[in-house]
């Protein structure tokens, strides 16, 4: 059986912490439940503006998760790519920060 890496960017993937793991999970069954709270103001025929102020909480609800998402990936898989001579991963980065900034 091959050992996976502590970080696997240049394979797609990433082996996290426990800790780590949990975390990022309980966020987006927060961002979950608030979607679902959304739906359930839609069907419940809710004021407009009271649906538009959930939607802003869920926005930056996912915001927040793409901060936390964002440091764990420069403080792991680009660090280590810049520290081990792969320099296309700064490349992947600002590919991506370009993309999430549209």
């Amino acid at each position: 059986m091959q050992e996976k890496k502590e970080c696997c960017c240049s394979e797609k993937t990433k082996i996290r912490d426990e800790k780590e793991y949990k975390a990022l999970l309980n966020r987006l069954s927060r961002i979950e439940g608030q979607v679902r709270g959304i739906r359930g103001m839609v069907e419940n025929s809710a004021y407009c503006t009271d649906i538009l102020i959930q939607v802003s909480a869920v926005n930056a609800a996912l915001n927040s998760f793409n901060k936390v998402l964002l440091g764990n990936h420069i403080r792991t898989c680009v660090a280590d790519d810049i520290r081990n001579g792969k320099d296309d991963t700064i490349e992947e980065l600002v590919h991506v920060l370009q993309k999430m900034m549209k």
